[in-house]
């Protein structure tokens, strides 16, 4: 890591913890803009990844998507470029070094905004790209980053300043080496784009019954491309990824409404209480209420 980047890394650490009391996540006064804070190495946490850029500033943290894991840390960066349900887990982090990341949500319409105003920069021919990579941190991408940190300190100038820093940031990370998957993922006439707009699709309507066929109509591609791309881009079929989206969301729910299993499990879809028993106990590794109880044993106080 250059001294420029260890600079970046203490100096948005600085900063994040100041605005992290204690361990959590905390949406910031820019609204796409959330910072993420732990002192221990944490349990595996299954969420949804919008398109977004994640850096850490301090400590270690690996994702999981399907059976691939990646690794980022100081100097390096995470890019997800569609909607994918993921497994995030810290993997380096102490009470006294805790550890301390951001997360960046945007659009693929913003993305697209900024290639057409800087359309010099041609896309590579390339196979269709996984929706998920890391990649060193460069030094341009660092600054835009930390100007739009600052701003939170003067919040009467995040509405006009904010929208400008957070084009630059993407203007930066389409400068990196994975600017060329991320403009693939925008472009909608691109096989990759096909993929990115069927995944938003699902995000919306995970509940419905899915057909491959259907899907592959709906990107205009053969069942069989779209299978192999769809399974490129998130590393796992399309009945695997709708399964990790209800099982997560019905997860959300038994959480945070206090439903009952068999209630959680018709919300999100399923027409067998049974079935969605044996694939969330697969999936979580227990059965629905044990894991819920013991959830909330481990962060209520006694």
């Amino acid at each position: 890591m250059s001294g420029q980047q260890d600079g970046f890394s203490s100096e948005l650490a600085r900063h994040i913890g100041a605005h992290t009391e204690a361990d959590g996540t905390y949406v910031t006064s820019c609204p796409d803009l959330s910072f993420i804070r732990s002192s221990t190495i944490s349990a595996p946490v299954h969420t949804v990844y919008r398109p977004s850029i994640c850096i850490v500033a301090q400590g270690r943290k690996q994702v999981t998507l399907g059976a691939e894991h990646f690794y980022y840390h100081p100097g390096s960066f995470l890019a997800a470029s569609v909607h994918l349900p993921i497994t995030g887990q810290v993997i380096e982090a102490s009470p006294e070094t805790p550890y301390l990341s951001l997360q960046l949500q945007f659009e693929l319409e913003q993305i697209l905004d900024v290639m057409q105003a800087a359309p010099s920069r041609a896309i590579t021919k390339s196979a269709v790209p996984r929706g998920l990579g890391v990649s060193p941190m460069i030094d341009p991408l660092g600054d835009s980053v930390l100007r739009l940190v600052r701003l939170l300190e003067t919040p009467e100038d995040l509405p006009v300043l904010a929208p400008f820093i957070i084009r630059e940031i993407l203007y930066r990370m389409l400068q990196s080496e994975q600017g060329n998957a991320i403009r693939h993922f925008a472009l909608m006439g691109s096989q990759a784009g096909r993929i990115a707009h069927v995944l938003a699709w699902l995000s919306r309507h995970y509940k419905q019954p899915i057909r491959v066929d259907e899907l592959a109509e709906e990107a205009h591609m053969s069942p069989s491309s779209f299978f192999a791309c769809f399974k490129e881009v998130t590393a796992m079929t399309p009945i695997q990824y709708q399964k990790q989206l209800r099982l997560q969301e019905a997860r959300r729910l038994l959480l945070s409404e206090a439903m009952d299993a068999t209630s959680a499990a018709y919300q999100v879809g399923y027409e067998s209480a049974t079935q969605f028993n044996r694939e969330y106990a697969r999936f979580f590794g227990k059965p629905p209420m044990r894991d819920i109880r013991q959830f909330r044993e481990t962060i209520l106080p006694t």
